[in-house]
Order: structure tokens, then sequence, then C-alpha cells
């Protein structure tokens, strides 16, 4: 088996991501070399590349379902948003530019380039590669300077299904609109549906997808149920909802919960580091985003945050901020990472991310941040002296620490990392509680400070063996409700030929 395929939806958060994470994962399990590819994604979740970069969190997830380890490679260009008009521009892994939409222009011709030239280096070395698109195709807007959509399907010859969340009403309609919107170049490249997220009798849905196909054309390849299990690796913001869980708790081990509340930033960035928590038996995550969410928990989590000193400001305008000073004078639970960490400090100077100079932290750790360039992209592994458990992660951060009058939390190239100010823990390193013994032992210390004596952590919980369980799960919907012939035939022969060009509306 040998060919490409694009996976397009018709909105943000239709199911691309999944459904490219479980064709790649179905492919592998067959035995086929598989890769991701997302020429450009837009989205404040990422990690750190062995090769020293940082790509979406999506497809380094994808790239694990391949067997492989996430590289630039898979997501040559991204998107970070700081603000409603202004991003960071990552190529190959480095940020080289903060761009609007007017300056985006100036790139387009070099990023083009970069993201031909990505794919097809991929395609001389896999035997297949499944793309995903950014956002949707009909965001005709948005043609000219389109590098994931049909700009990438047309310049690569790439067959394209369209996913389309059901979830969310009227998919029928977005599935038809999506195709009819397009250019009849773009058209032809469209070569059928896979509609998500089904609840209930599909074959009450059935009329609709053969008059679907009587309409363009074109085949609907399978209906891929609502799966309650799926949670994990959330591609952006878009599922962290304020008061909304995180996961599926599943029962303590020992007779009592503990209560995590997740601060939801506006500018949250790598929101995926709460996912850990929420593996855990008895421990229940949930967003939160006003101060009375927190009176409550057990533990609050402050995350990342691409625009630190904007969302300082939000926590302050919320309340929340003297909620959080409240919990470090009482003695009460905090984990601080990364930008959250910086804002719990005395003090910030920013002239990189947000121009705003000296700004005033929260004061609750002792600590000066000042922010610089070139970025802080780095694996790291160290330990906890007080467990006495070695723990991995990642940092992507221009913040640097100044000055600090608080003792190390952690302990990394046998120098302290963090900060510890009474029951607070700050640190700038992502992915830290993915290390199952650092966390358990971290958990035993959060409860016993809570007062929370009952709660026990489970011995066997393992971060990666759920997500390999979401993978496979992944891998068997595509396998139980995909045509699996038909995807071979557009993988392997591209979109047939002749499909027809829909014209409504035109002139």
């Amino acid at each position: 088996m040998r060919g490409a395929l694009l996976v397009a939806g018709t909105t943000s958060d239709a199911g691309k991501s999944v459904v490219v994470a479980g064709l790649c994962r179905m492919l592998a399990r067959r035995g086929v070399r598989v890769a991701p590819f997302k020429a450009q994604n837009m989205s404040n979740n990422s990690v750190v590349t062995l090769d020293g970069g940082e790509i979406g969190r999506a497809q380094a997830l994808q790239a694990r379902a391949c067997g492989l380890e996430p590289s630039v490679r898979f997501n040559p260009v991204l998107l970070k948003p700081g603000s409603d008009r202004r991003s960071q521009l990552v190529v190959r892994g480095r940020a080289v530019d903060t761009v609007g939409a007017a300056d985006y222009f100036r790139h387009r011709t070099a990023l083009r380039q970069v993201v031909a030239d990505e794919l097809a280096s991929l395609r001389t070395e896999f035997d297949v590669v499944i793309c995903e698109g950014a956002g949707s195709p009909a965001e005709i807007n948005l043609r000219a300077t389109d590098l994931a959509n049909m700009g990438l399907a047309r310049a690569a010859n790439l067959p394209v299904l369209v996913v389309g969340d059901i979830d969310r009403g009227g998919v029928l309609a977005h599935l038809f609109g999506t195709v009819a919107v397009l250019d009849p170049e773009d058209q032809e490249l469209i070569a059928g549906f896979v509609v998500n997220k089904f609840r209930g009798d599909v074959d009450l849905l059935r009329p609709g997808l053969d008059r679907l196909t009587e309409l363009t054309g074109r085949p609907t390849l399978g209906v891929v149920p609502f799966a309650e299990e799926l949670w994990i690796d959330a591609e952006d913001s878009l599922g962290t909802v304020a008061d909304a869980p995180v996961g599926r708790p599943r029962p303590p081990v020992g007779g009592r919960w503990l209560t995590v509340a997740a601060v939801r930033l506006p500018r949250i960035s790598n929101s995926t580091d709460v996912e850990a928590l929420a593996c855990e038996p008895g421990v229940a995550v949930r967003w939160v985003s006003e101060p009375s969410r927190l009176a409550d928990a057990d533990l609050v989590v402050v995350p990342g945050s691409k625009s630190t000193v904007s969302d300082l400001e939000w926590l302050r305008r919320t309340g929340i901020a003297e909620a959080l000073r409240e919990r470090a004078v009482n003695g009460r639970p905090i984990l601080a990472i990364c930008g959250g960490y910086q804002m719990l400090g005395r003090r910030i100077v920013d002239r990189v991310e947000s121009g705003a100079g000296e700004v005033e932290g929260l004061g609750i750790f002792d600590l000066d941040i000042e922010f610089d360039e070139p970025k802080v992209l780095r694996r790291v592994d160290g330990r906890d002296p007080r467990s006495a458990t070695a723990w991995h992660g990642y940092e992507i951060h221009h913040g640097r620490v100044r000055r600090t009058g608080d003792p190390g939390w952690l302990e990394l190239d046998g120098a302290p990392e963090g900060s510890v100010a009474g029951a607070a823990r700050g640190t700038h390193v992502h992915g830290l509680l993915e290390s199952d013994e650092f966390r358990r032992a971290w958990l035993c210390e959060v409860a016993e400070r809570a007062g929370r004596p009952d709660f026990a952590v489970s011995p066997d919980t393992s971060v990666a063996g759920v997500r390999a369980g979401q993978l496979d799960l992944l891998a068997d919907l595509m396998e139980r409700h995909l045509d699996q012939d038909a995807l071979e035939r557009i993988v392997t022969g591209g979109a047939p030929a002749g499909l027809p060009v829909l014209t409504v509306g035109r002139a």
C-alpha cells in the first residue's frame, strides 16, 4: 500500500486529529510504514521534539500512533496565538516572527515551499502519509494563503476526506456546503465523507447519507460512533471548557477523592499537562474560570500561557488572583506550570512577548522573571530530591529566572529547578506529571497537605499506557466503521476521475 490522503473537516474540532491518529494507528498495526503530516497548525498545545523544535501536540500523538518519535517534519508550520490578532510563527520547530493576518502574506511563498519540501520528503520515506487539514477547507476567504487544506491538496494532488461532527448538528448541510463553496478544481479532489461522533441508530441517518451521495456524487465512507472513553491529548483549547471535567474520573482506590481545579486561562497553553492527573483513579479534575470554584478544591493548577502578562491581568480582573493568594497564605496546595509559575512570582520583565516591560506578579513565589530570546526549547530529565523519584519533561518558554529566594522544588542537571513556597509548587517543566512514580509520590504529598489521609494512589496507573489504549481504541473504531476497501482505493489511487462539480449559487 502506497499513497497519501488529506483529512479535512467541516469545522475546527470536527475530529480531524483523532481520525488521522486512528488511521495512522490502524495502518501501523498492519505493518504499513505510515507518517502523519499537518502542514500548518494553529495551537498553543505543543511539545518539544528530539530534533530540538516544537510541534503541535496532536502531531506528536499521531507520530506515536505510527510508532515514531515526534519530529518537526510532521508539522513544519505552527502558529501560536498570543492575542486575537497576533500569533507567533514557528517554522520547522523554531520561532521566526510574530505575525498578524496582513503580515502573513509576506511569508506565504517561503512557507509554501517549506511545506511542499517536507511532504515530498516524507512520501519518499514512508508508504503512506496521512495529512490533517486545518480548520475547514470552506474558509474561502483564506484560500489564497491556504497551506494546509485545498492549497496543499492541489499542490500535492492529494485525495481529500471531509469529516463532519454530527454532535454539533447540521452535519449533512456542513458536508454538502463544504464541497459546494469550493472552486471546481478543488472539488475534484474531495473523494468522500466521514461522519464523526454519532449517537443512536445509524439506519435513521442512512437516508440522509444516501441523499448526500446523490447530491454530491461522493460516498460516505463511514459513520464513527461517539466514544465516551476518548479524551486524552486535546488538540486545542476548544476542549478546555470552563466547569467541564477533564477525562473520565474513575472511583478512588482509597476512601477519598482528590479534587483538582485547573484554571482555564484565556490564552492557555499546554493545557494537556493536567491530563496526567485525570488518569489517576480518585482524582477529579475540572476546568474553572471564576474564584468560587477554587475554594473547595484540594489542589489548584495554574497552567501555561501564551500571553503571560495578559492572562495575569485576567487573574486579577476575575478575582482568581486574590483566591490564589488566600490559598497560599492558608497553606493549601497550588501547582503553577511555566506561564502560571511566572505569574505567581514577584516581578515579570517582558519586552519580548507583550512588550509591557516591568509587571508586578502575585508574589506567591519570591521570584523575578525576565523574558528573553531565544525561546528555551529542550527535553529535560531530573529527580525529585524529596521522594527520590525520576521525572521527564520538556521546556518551552521565553521567561528566565533572574532571581529567586525560594528553595527549589526539583533537581535538574544537579541544580535546583522550580520553587517551593509553603504548599505551592512552581516549575517551568511541562509533561512532568506523566512520570508515573513522581506523580504518585507528589499526589500523596498533596493529599496530606489537603487533609485527605484516606486518599491513595493506584500502584499501576501508566499515562503512556492510557495513551496507547486511546490510540488502539481509535484504530479499532476506524477498522470497524470505515469502508476499508474504499479507503485503500482512495489512498492508493487518489480521488476518482469525473467527480461532479456542484454549481449551486454559481453564475
